[in-house]
């Protein structure tokens, strides 16, 4: 990579977007060498002609169609989208009929009452999933009414739910990462759908999650075989574009090979310098790097390039379209979920993560509208001589003298001698400690942690944070009450050691390779191994997802049996789809490579 991808924000954009975090280029100025280390913008390339730049390109497009359905995603900028056509029309002479989707909303107050069932409480962080459909908060009797005008040389339905409509025409679809979602809603410059007001970021946020992201992507998922091309919404004053059928022929060959999704970066209350450090083109003026979204597919994108234009879309698409492809066997139990979630928690040189668990599965399913819960592992992929992770009770553990003791420091801003309740291991690279379902847990500082876990990733019951406060000055939230209806104080003493941290063995081997099982814990519906070699190992998918990364070495081949051969370096995730059938991977340094798999029981 290089400078050319490190894009300093416009004062335009600086007001659209409140982050550290660079735009993505619309254009990549050169396919970077992943042996230059770790590429923040992987992508799947289509070959030439696939993608178009700009509002030029698609106003052409659109007057060859002369009507056509703009629908997308909550947070695009349409007003922004309707300029750049417009002004691209008047230059040909012609003035479109536009309508848009806005128009047909039912009032807030209205929708506010709909969905306020899935919202919890007025200061509660979580919500429970929305079961309505998007129509809902339409006036849809009138939307379907509208029709184009025949007098009109270019008709226009423009808005999210705009194929509500049903009308017979083109339907274009404007994507928008999750990522650059969160950062206009903490500008200030978008707002949930339907929504009179901006509110305080975490309300706009637990709505987007439990209400607008399930709309949406139920929206998106009933219309995607009537699309009939999708866009790229995430650059204020340009946009990219491509044929769905295209975008579905990359999709089927991720879907067979190989994928692996765009990387995102954020700082925290506890976070280190690692990623900070070794992970090129991050903007570096942030305090420090907490997580790496390496693998959270609810809001992770996938970018797919032509001609060097880039184009996102979400991972959602292609599990509507490739779920079979991707899990093989596990299809029917998962369905459009992708199970297995990959992060990094940064605590190198940084601080402690908050004393935390996890919700049982019965309470994430009846409270929240969550299939799965938060069933996690620590995988220690680098650590300081000192690090240490918290996990499980002390064998003297009294529940109510640890609940008294907490709410204290709640209320007084005092600090605990945590280890008087919850137990400190040392941490060395490639310990796994396993973290089921009502384990109080937390990483100590000085640890590089990949996360290894199920893919729900908001549910956390801090109970102690260790007063301190987050990067904007003001207290995290504390959950106490929801912690302890979901502890499980048996977790302690001895019996940690002996079923929370993992005794990896051999499990078979060749001259110069061998397989480690890193098992996980019986409550975990997913389990690891360790593949280390010198050369060259090849495996069978078996008809199973492979989630994958390079936790030590310098890089690695890979070379799935269709013929893709792509190269990744160290500490990069990627995902061998079932369809994949078999894979080699190839060690390109001169150490040893070992490599993560995490698959499904």
């Amino acid at each position: 990579m290089n400078s050319d991808l490190k894009i300093n924000p416009t004062d335009t954009q600086k007001a659209l977007r409140k982050t550290a975090q660079y735009l993505m280029p619309a254009q990549l100025p050169q396919h970077p060498d992943v042996d230059g280390g770790y590429n923040i913008y992987p992508v799947c390339q289509l070959g030439d002609g696939k993608i178009f730049n700009g509002y030029e390109s698609l106003t052409r497009w659109i007057i060859g169609q002369k009507t056509v359905v703009i629908d997308g995603y909550v947070g695009v900028f349409w007003d922004r989208i309707k300029a750049g056509i417009n002004n691209c029309l008047a230059e040909e002479g012609i003035e479109a009929n536009w309508i848009d989707t806005e128009d047909f909303l039912k009032s807030s107050a209205d929708i506010d009452t709909l969905i306020a069932p899935f919202l919890g409480e007025e200061e509660a962080v979580w919500g429970t999933k929305c079961t309505l459909k998007l129509a809902d908060l339409y006036c849809e009797a009138e939307l379907k009414a509208t029709s184009p005008d025949n007098a009109k040389r270019v008709n226009i339905l423009i808005g999210t739910g705009a194929a509500l409509a049903n009308w017979d025409a083109a339907i274009l679809y404007i994507d928008l990462p999750k990522n650059e979602l969160q950062f206009r809603l903490r500008a200030g410059s978008i707002n949930n759908l339907g929504a009179a007001e901006l509110t305080e970021h975490f309300k706009m946020y637990k709505r987007f999650y439990f209400v607008d992201w399930a709309l949406l992507n139920e929206h998106k998922k009933a219309i995607l075989d009537s699309i009939t091309a999708v866009a790229d919404g995430q650059w204020p004053d340009t946009i990219n574009w491509m044929y769905k059928s295209d975008l579905a022929d990359g999709l089927n060959k991720i879907s067979q090979s190989v994928i692996r999704v765009r990387p995102w970066f954020e700082p925290g209350a506890w976070g280190g310098q690692w990623i900070k450090e070794r992970i090129k083109n991050l903007n570096t003026d942030v305090v420090n790097y907490a997580w790496s979204f390496e693998l959270i597919v609810p809001e992770n994108g996938l970018v797919f390039e032509s001609d060097s234009n880039l184009l996102e879309v979400s991972f959602d698409t292609l599990m509507f379209h490739n779920s079979e492809q991707v899990l093989g066997k596990h299809a029917a139990t998962f369905g459009d979920e992708f199970p297995i979630r990959f992060d990094f928690l940064d605590t190198y040189d940084g601080g402690n993560l908050s004393i935390q668990c996890h919700p049982r599965l019965n309470y994430i399913q009846e409270n929240f509208g969550e299939n799965i819960t938060q069933d996690e592992t620590y995988y220690i992929l680098d650590s300081e001589q000192d690090a240490k992770v918290y996990l499980g009770f002390q064998e003297s553990i009294e529940p109510a003298v640890f609940k008294s003791t907490l709410e204290d420091s709640q209320e007084n801003s005092k600090e605990i001698d945590i280890e008087r309740f919850v137990q400190a291991h040392a941490a060395q690279k490639h310990d796994l400690f396993l973290i089921p379902n009502g384990t109080v847990h937390s990483a100590g500082a000085g640890n590089l942690v990949l996360e290894i876990s199920a893919t729900p990733y908001i549910f956390t019951f801090k109970m102690y944070d260790w007063v301190r406060l987050d990067l904007d000055g003001k207290p995290r939230p504390i959950n106490i009450e929801h912690a302890f209806k979901n502890l499980d104080f048996n977790r302690k003493g001895e019996k940690v050691q002996t079923e929370l941290i993992s005794k990896q063995s051999v499990i078979e081997q060749g001259d110069d390779w061998q397989i480690i099982h890193v098992p996980t814990h019986a409550d975990h519906f997913y389990d690891v191994h360790r593949l280390e070699f010198d050369k060259q190992i090849s495996l069978d998918t078996n008809n199973c997802c492979h989630v994958m990364m390079l936790v030590e070495g310098q890089a690695v081949s890979l070379e799935t049996a269709d013929g893709t051969v792509n190269k990744y370096a160290y500490a990069e995730t990627f995902v061998i789809p079932a369809a994949a059938g078999s894979y080699t991977l190839t060690n390109l340094g001169k150490s040893r490579a070992r490599v993560i798999k995490a698959f499904l029981k």
